[in-house]
């Protein structure tokens, strides 16, 4: 492997990490309460308020349905305006898909440990904070891994309407300057990234899940 590919692997490899951190952190941050909403606002929850989850419901599988390539060409003025990156449709992308990952986690914690709660005086916050995260933990960290291998793909997609990173740099130097090398390297760069990323997630996993 050549000197400048490297370097030039190495950059884009950078900013795909970069991209995908970032807007994986700021969709989390809005995505697993936007989760524990949907749960805990349906039918026979804790924080029953079905106006609620029905508008919320809505909103996310609209987003969801947007194919992420429409999407990001259709936000692109309001992207060049925020951060002129990919970082704001990538963001936007995953927040619906974290929250639905999220509830559906939430689920899978057995309602008899949330009634043996309430029957002890336990707040909603108090059963959101001490039950259902705790013991939805590993669940949901198997699911933000999913979530963070789609938004590598994202991210590559993305490079192919000059959005940078790995996918910026198979279009740009290997495809369009007919260099085979570049997209062959390109793509061991990616799977390799996506097998440690599944790894470490799967592992951080193994170790919440107390059963």
């Amino acid at each position: 492997m050549s000197a400048d590919l490297m370097a030039l692997l190495v950059k884009a490899l950078g900013e795909t990490l970069r991209m995908v951190a970032v807007s994986m952190l700021a969709a989390t941050i809005i995505g697993i309460p936007l989760g524990v909403l949907l749960l805990t606002t349906a039918k026979h929850q804790i924080l029953e308020c079905l106006p609620l989850n029905r508008v919320l419901s809505a909103v996310i599988n609209a987003v969801r349905s947007v194919p992420f390539i429409i999407l990001m060409v259709a936000i692109i003025p309001f992207t060049r305006l925020v951060a002129g990156t990919s970082i704001v449709p990538l963001t936007i992308a995953a927040i619906p898909f974290i929250g639905r990952q999220v509830e559906t986690s939430l689920r899978e914690v057995p309602y008899g440990i949330v009634e043996a709660a309430l029957a002890m005086g336990a707040s909603p916050l108090q059963i959101i904070r001490h039950v259902y995260l705790p013991e939805a933990m590993p669940g949901i960290v198997a699911q933000l891994t999913t979530v963070v291998i789609a938004l590598v793909g994202a991210s590559a997609m993305a490079g192919a309407i000059g959005g940078g990173g790995l996918g910026d740099l198979a279009i740009r130097f290997g495809y369009q300057r007919f260099r085979p090398e570049v997209m062959l390297a390109t793509i061991v760069v990616l799977v390799v990234l996506v097998q440690l990323i599944q790894f470490g997630g799967n592992w951080l996993a193994r170790r919440l899940n107390k059963k």
